[in-house]
C-alpha cells in the first residue's frame, strides 16, 4: 500500500513539473509561435516580424485596464515611429475577445494603428494557453532574434524598457 501511495505522489509531482514548466515563460527562451487572422482575414506570424523588438500586447475589448492602456501604447507607438517605419520596432496587438464586431469597432474607436489579430475564441485561444496568460493586460518583449526579453512591464517601465533598448540599438554601429 505504500508502495502505491509513493508510487502515485512521484508521478503526481513529476507531471505536475513536466507539464507546469512548459506553461511558464521565461526571459531569454524563444516566444512561442503566433499566427492569427487580422480582422480582414489576413494572417500575421510573429515570425514575419523577426528583425523587429515587437511588444505583444494581449487585451480584450471587456478588459477596461486593457481599453485604459490603449491610449498610452498609442502614445509609445508614435513616440518610436521612426523606428517602426525603419522596421526596428512593432506592437502586436492580441485580442481574447469572442465578439469580431466588438473587436473591430473597439480598433477604430482607439485609433489603433498597429497590427492587430484574433482567432476570437476567447481565453480557448491557443495563444492565450501557449503563453500561459492568467489575466489581461498582459504584454511581452520580443527582440529581433525571437527571444523574450521581458515579460508583462507597464506604464513607465514599459516605456523606459522600450526606450532604453531602442537607444541602445540605434548607438550600436
Amino acid at each position: 500500500m505504500k508502495k502505491v501511495a509513493c508510487f502515485l505522489l512521484i508521478s503526481f509531482f513529476a507531471t505536475s513539473i513536466i507539464f507546469g514548466q512548459s506553461k511558464i515563460l521565461k526571459i531569454g527562451q524563444i516566444a512561442p509561435k503566433i499566427a492569427l487572422p487580422t480582422p480582414n482575414g489576413d494572417t500575421i506570424t510573429l515570425s514575419s516580424l523577426k528583425g523587429k523588438l515587437v511588444l505583444i500586447d494581449f487585451w480584450a475589448t471587456w478588459c477596461a485596464p486593457c481599453v485604459k492602456e490603449q491610449p498610452e501604447l498609442k502614445a509609445l507607438y508614435v513616440k518610436h515611429a521612426n523606428q517602426v517605419k525603419a522596421g526596428k520596432f512593432e506592437i502586436l496587438g492580441v485580442s481574447l475577445d469572442k465578439n469580431k464586431e466588438n473587436w473591430e469597432k473597439s480598433i477604430e474607436h482607439l485609433k489603433i494603428d498597429w497590427p492587430q489579430v484574433s482567432d476570437l475564441k476567447f481565453w480557448k485561444s491557443q495563444v492565450a494557453k501557449d503563453y500561459a496568460i492568467e489575466d489581461l493586460p498582459f504584454n511581452v518583449l520580443v527582440n529581433e532574434d525571437g527571444l523574450i526579453v521581458a515579460i508583462n512591464l507597464h506604464e513607465k517601465k514599459l516605456v523606459n524598457f522600450i526606450d532604453d533598448y531602442l537607444n541602445a540599438k540605434i548607438k550600436q554601429p
